[in-house]
């Protein structure tokens, strides 16, 4: 895949749009997917992925050939998203009932696998626990546990992503699972 990656890239590069036109098919849920783990907003998550990607077709020519693609890539996603986060104002929420609707949040749009009601209830009230404890992580310590758990990336890759030594991302993971683990002691 990389090295057709590296192709699409070198057609790009020599103004042939459609060939990033691929590149955007080959990345376009895996891009989503970090916004979405980020931002917890469909809608914004959506946003992102596209900022990325115009971003990335832009910049493209600064793109280190020498260096994995997707680092490159998901490191755009992932700034944009801190950048998103810094901007987002502090009294928006997911829990927060969708108007016009019974009770519902965006937690209640989250899928869930064939379980019996009760399953399902139980599933539904641990994931909003574990999404609260993750929104009020600092953005250094969301993003690479995000990162980490969420997306399951090498330590490595992270820290080629957030351009932080490996060192750095090593502590931040550390100290966003014990952060992680006061907010969800009572579990």
């Amino acid at each position: 895949m990389d090295l057709m990656v590296q192709r699409r890239i070198k057609q790009v590069l020599k103004g042939d749009q459609n060939a990033f036109g691929e590149i955007v098919e080959l990345y376009k849920d895996k891009v989503y997917q970090i916004c979405f783990r980020m931002l917890w907003d469909r809608h914004e998550a959506e946003d992102a992925a596209q900022e990325t990607f115009l971003k990335a077709f832009l910049n493209i020519h600064t793109y280190n050939q020498d260096k994995k693609f997707s680092t490159w890539l998901y490191r755009i996603a992932t700034n944009l998203c801190i950048d998103k986060i810094r901007k987002k104002k502090p009294d928006y929420h997911l829990d927060a009932e969708i108007a016009g609707t019974d009770g519902l949040n965006m937690y209640s749009h989250l899928s869930s696998g064939d379980q019996l009601p009760e399953e399902e209830v139980e599933s539904l009230e641990v994931q909003e626990t574990i999404h609260q404890a993750i929104l009020l992580l600092p953005e250094k310590y969301r993003s690479v546990i995000v990162l980490k758990y969420i997306e399951e990336l090498p330590l490595q890759e992270i820290a080629d992503i957030l351009e932080l030594p490996l060192g750095t991302v090593k502590t931040r993971v550390h100290r966003g699972r014990e952060a992680l683990r006061k907010h969800l002691r009572h579990l």
